[in-house]
């Protein structure tokens, strides 16, 4: 008869956790501390994407100048959105950038390094870089939010939460595709591509999409939580749909890990031996 195994106790969880957290704190430090490294670089990035997001949200300011009203949405709803969008993007790239490499990774072998260490190999990988453009979106995110959100702190706090569920949606969705590399190989331009449609279908009004589509936002490509998000969240103060949303960005989450977990079983080792800087 097999031994059983016992549960582990809750304070291991919580030591764990806060285990997780610290090397967290630690690997934002060190990713800051080597883009400044070259600083005129970093900030043109961070200056680019400003920009760049700056472009998208003058294009849509025009087009509510032409149409006042969308199916309901109006030109602050858009601007919500895009904070919204910019605020969970950052922070998901800023605290987990390797997800949208995590392809490579399995796909190259280059798991080993984080399968001896007693942190969770995922999320141990994800923490290990940051793409410098995405304090770009971070900045920007907030900025809108303060400039046009009409900041108080019941909407601040809704704000957060929203931002909150953006990011982990994108980031447990991006988990998911970039662990499909476990089954079919390189996988690397079908997870950036699932991830690219995500993101897109993510800054247009959700009231635009209905039939097919509208299903397939919130199922396989999961924008249609975050796209709802600044009339259902911000407008109407929505908990119903708040804590749906919730819901949907912990199963995205629970079951990119569930999905990477099982993946390992099949994971081949790339056999390198070299330093890590």
């Amino acid at each position: 008869m097999a031994a059983r195994v016992p549960a582990a106790p809750v304070g291991g969880a919580t030591k764990r956790l806060l285990g997780h957290l610290r090397l967290l704190r630690a690997y934002l430090g060190a990713n800051l501390s080597m883009a400044m490294e070259y600083r005129a670089a970093f900030f043109a990035q961070v200056f680019g994407m400003m920009l760049n997001n700056s472009l998208w949200l003058a294009y849509w300011v025009l087009f509510f100048h032409r149409f006042p009203v969308v199916r309901g949405w109006e030109r602050e709803d858009v601007l919500m959105l895009w904070a919204v969008i910019a605020t969970g993007f950052g922070l998901a790239t800023v605290l987990f950038g390797a997800w949208r490499t995590l392809a490579r990774l399995i796909a190259e072998g280059q798991l080993d390094y984080y399968l001896v260490l007693p942190k969770s190999p995922l999320w141990h990988a994800l923490m290990t870089r940051a793409s410098p453009s995405s304090w770009g979106d971070l900045v920007f995110g907030l900025a809108v939010f303060a400039v046009w959100g009409a900041p108080t702190w019941p909407r601040a706090a809704l704000f957060a939460v929203s931002a909150l569920a953006c990011g982990a949606i994108l980031l447990g969705s991006g988990i998911v595709y970039n662990s499909l590399a476990f089954f079919v190989g390189h996988a690397e331009a079908l997870a950036l591509q699932m991830e690219n449609a995500v993101i897109h279908f993510s800054t247009y009004p959700g009231a635009i999409f209905g039939g097919a589509a509208r299903l397939l936002l919130f199922t396989v490509v999961p924008a249609g939580f975050i796209n709802h998000l600044p009339v259902a969240v911000l407008r109407h103060a929505d908990l119903g749909f708040m804590a749906f949303a919730a819901l949907a960005a912990a199963a995205w989450i629970i079951g990119g890990q569930l999905l990477f977990r099982a993946g390992l079983r099949r994971y081949e080792s790339g056999n390198l031996i070299g330093p890590r800087m």
